[in-house]
């Protein structure tokens, strides 16, 4: 199903930008994970319109209900079913759209697979749709942190050409919630501002890039070939509306190195038994596509979002050449709002492989040998 992702915690999203309400439905999650609707909406509040001058003014408070699947603050172990209904709706602002297509947006897309779409807001390709990936990712960011400490943390690292200089292994929540960019680098976030700022002010928007951490992330993780866990991270970052690309590790600039330069060397186990360590973490924390116990680090490029109120040559359905300068409201840089995105997405592909490594190693945990 397209609308669906995840082996052993399942996600389905649904719901238009402009349709009465948008959600999701987690199946898989183990019971008895203590949950509290609040730890949702926490995440769902840092990913909504309207929460600084930055992004898109639409005025939502998408506030979460919980439908099924949590009983006296636990998870009963069925699906969890999540609605948020969508309150500041104005379908009519985009009746411009109903026979054009917007440059480089997914509107003539739409149309040549289902000969059919939904102008108002785009549909399912508005960036709404990843309301329901936060909230199931808000569920697998509490059981990664019940079950083995794991800590994910994505901030903003580029916008434009304006790069941060930011230290992965001391950078903290605090600090990349400082400010509206969610730049942990008060000069670069600065920087950023500016540069959205006369972005927008120019009938503009700009990309950039969001770095993601993940700690704590136990060895063992990630299937040996089609199922690697960079691939199947990929495979969720690069769903990500606006997504264009995803390096993990040394990614591209591994290329101008040598082995002897990128590889990681071993260092011996603190403690005997224990798990060894790497004198540095070009790997980015997978090697064989299985997580080896290092920090999990990876980058994710967002486009400049494609509807701009400057105007563009494009056409209309049936073919004719026509302008158009877009109405309505946007996010002249995708970036802020992102960075939850790319956590929600990182936090449900962990989450799955680490059942799926539980069911891995039932057997041995059984019979005493591990």
């Amino acid at each position: 199903m397209s609308s669906s992702f995840g082996h052993l915690l399942r996600v389905s999203t649904f719901g238009e930008s402009h349709g009465r309400a948008v959600g999701v439905v987690l199946d898989g999650c183990p019971p008895r994970l203590p949950l509290d609707v609040s730890e949702i909406q926490t995440d769902l509040d840092r990913r909504r319109p309207g929460q600084s001058r930055l992004v898109t003014q639409r005025k939502e408070e998408d506030r979460v209900e919980v439908l099924s699947g949590l009983f006296e603050g636990r998870t009963t172990g069925t699906a969890i079913a999540m609605v948020v209904h969508n309150a500041d709706q104005n379908p009519g602002a985009y009746d411009h759209l109903r026979d054009v297509y917007r440059p480089s947006h997914a509107d003539f897309t739409y149309d040549a697979k289902f000969g059919f779409r939904d102008h108002r807001g785009g549909g399912r390709s508005s960036a709404r749709e990843t309301i329901g990936r936060v909230a199931a990712g808000a569920v697998a960011r509490k059981l990664l942190h019940v079950v083995a400490g794991v800590e994910v943390l994505g901030w903003v690292s580029q916008v434009h050409t304006v790069m941060a200089d930011v230290d992965g292994a001391t950078v903290c929540r605090d600090d990349v919630e400082a400010g509206p960019t969610r730049c942990p680098d008060p000069a670069a976030a600065a920087a950023m501002t500016t540069a959205i700022e006369a972005a927008r002010a120019d009938g503009d928007s700009l990309g950039g890039v969001v770095t993601c951490i993940a700690r704590h992330v136990p060895p063992g993780l990630g299937e040996p070939v089609f199922d690697k866990l960079d691939a199947d991270l990929a495979k969720a970052m690069l769903s990500l509306p606006a997504a264009k690309g995803f390096e993990i590790g040394s990614g591209f600039a591994g290329t101008v190195l040598t082995g002897r330069q990128h590889n990681d060397p071993f260092l011996p186990a603190a403690t005997p038994g224990g798990r060894p360590t790497t004198a540095t973490n070009h790997s980015g924390g997978v090697q064989g596509g299985i997580s080896n116990g290092e920090p999990l680090v990876f980058r994710v490029a967002f486009k400049p979002t494609a509807t701009i109120a400057s105007s563009q040559r494009t056409v209309t359905r049936d073919g004719t050449a026509t302008d158009l300068a877009a109405r309505g409201r946007h996010d002249p840089c995708v970036l802020p709002r992102a960075v939850p995105l790319v956590e929600a997405m990182c936090c449900l592909v962990l989450a799955d492989h680490w059942l799926r490594q539980c069911a891995v190693d039932v057997l041995p945990r059984l019979t005493g040998d591990r």
